[in-house]
């Protein structure tokens, strides 16, 4: 990732650890406001990264899945219309 420096494609992402990473992640799909799927990314048993290519699950839902409703609606309808104007996709 270092190799290079930054001219060569070198990257280095430095943020604070979240132990319960060992839960899983969600990321949501989305086409422009449309969520079209999610997925729970989680580390492998004992890891503690849900990076592909680190042996994570990763679990495919669609986006009516019951068992995120309550996430789901408050980043939609919530989170959402504050996100897409702060990264200039506000149309």
């Amino acid at each position: 990732y270092l190799e290079g420096g930054k001219e060569a494609g070198g990257q280095l992402v430095d943020q604070r650890f979240c132990p319960r990473i060992v839960e899983g992640e969600l990321r949501y799909n989305l086409i422009g406001d449309s969520l079209i799927g999610v997925i729970h990314k989680k580390p492998k048993e004992g890891g503690i990264s849900a990076v592909g290519g680190t042996g994570s699950i990763y679990t495919f839902y669609g986006p009516d899945e019951p068992l995120f409703a309550s996430l789901t609606e408050n980043f939609l309808k919530k989170d959402l219309p504050h996100v897409m104007p702060s990264l200039d996709l506000a149309e």
